[in-house]
This record gives C-alpha cells, structure tokens and sequence, in this order.
C-alpha cells in the first residue's frame, strides 16, 4: 500500500503541534460551541454506537459519557496533549476506554475488526479525509456503522461565503477546513449513507453510513 505523501505527511505533523498547543483549552472553547450549535450531537452519535466501538480523533474524550454500556470503546488521538487530557477523564469517570495514540490515517488494526465507528469534529481537522474514510472502512465489519458529527460546508450561498472568507484564517491557526463534507467522499471508500441530518444554517451535519455487506 502507497504511503501518505510528503505533504499529508508535513500536514499532520503540523496538526498534532497545533492540537498539542491547543489542548489546555479545547474543552473551555468547545463547550461553548457545543452549547450554540452541536447540542445533543455527541448523545445522537454515541447513543447508537454498539459492540467494539472504534473512535478517531477522540480528543479529551468528551464523548465517554454518552456511550452506552454495550459500547466497548477504543479511541485513537493524534495529539500527546490531547490524549492524556483524554485519558484523565477517563479515569475521572472510571471508564474503561482503550484510548491511544495513533494516526487514523493509517490505523494499526486488522481488517474487519469493529462494530462502530464513530468521530465528532474530527473529519475537519485530519489532512487526507479520504485516507480516514478508507481506513473507518478497512477497520468495520461487513455491516457496521459509521457515525459522524461535524461541522460542514453550508448550502447556503450567503453562510457558504462566510465560511470560504474564514477558511484561510481557520486552516492557518486552528486547522480547521470549513468547507468540507463527508458526503463528497464517503461514497468513494465504500459507504453507503443511511441518514444525514442538517442544522444551524446547515452547517452542523449528523450522519449515519454503513459497510455493505
């Protein structure tokens, strides 16, 4: 298999230095976001999530709360700041998550090997979205699900245009893409997409997808 390019390469390398600078506040600065605009999204992606659960770009974890106990979850993090935030919630709330470090680009686990796989704003930041959708699809059962929650692209041509103004500024500092759609690629690693739902001016994005099979 073909390696990531020297520019995925650098990319990632500058997206874990950023989330590593930035993991001292993510929870303060999410919150806020959470409460605007992606309320109840994590319980609507956890909620659904079944047997061997496999979350990419956990984080710090915010998302353990809302797993059921059905759930036996594995998280993957690229940021060393952000996994051990991460981790010590984990222990806070006696979770028993398997939560590492890892590049969900290149995930070191045999095929076929999870129920769910779940991410919540994490497609916006990771540099080759199509090599993590490849990847969810490796790693998933024939028949397993695929949740997301994400900020997208909206089709509103007057929001769009905001958020194609913002987007230099917000890829430069915070590595975030605003543009972007799991729609326009998850079809091409193999998914079949169940449910997508829209809010916030259509840029909050819920969706559901599955492996054939």
């Amino acid at each position: 298999m073909q390696g990531p390019s020297a520019n995925v390469t650098a990319e990632t390398e500058r997206v874990r230095a950023v989330q590593d600078e930035q993991a001292r506040k993510y929870d303060r600065q999410i919150s806020f976001f959470e409460r605007v605009l992606f309320a109840g999204g994590r319980e609507w992606v956890c909620s659904q999530a079944h047997g061997k659960v496999l979350e990419l770009a956990c984080g710090t974890a915010r998302n353990l709360p809302f797993y059921g106990n059905d759930a036996d979850v594995t998280g993957i993090e690229l940021s060393p700041q952000m996994l051990a935030i991460g981790r010590q919630r984990a222990q806070r709330l006696g979770h028993p998550a398997n939560l590492r470090l890892g590049d969900v680009q290149a995930l070191e686990f045999p095929d076929e090997s999870f129920d769910t796989v779940t991410c919540t704003l994490g497609l916006c930041t990771i540099p080759d979205t199509r090599a993590a959708a490849a990847e969810a699809f490796r790693v998933l059962r024939p028949g397993g699900q695929l949740l997301l929650l994400e900020h997208v692209r909206s089709p509103a041509p007057i929001v769009r245009g905001g958020q194609r103004l913002l987007e230099p500024l917000a890829v430069r500092f915070e590595a975030d893409h605003l543009l972007r759609d799991p729609v326009d690629y998850l079809p091409g690693a193999g998914f079949e997409i169940d449910e997508v739902q829209r809010s916030k001016w259509g840029i909050v994005e819920r969706l559901r997808a599955h492996k054939p099979g």
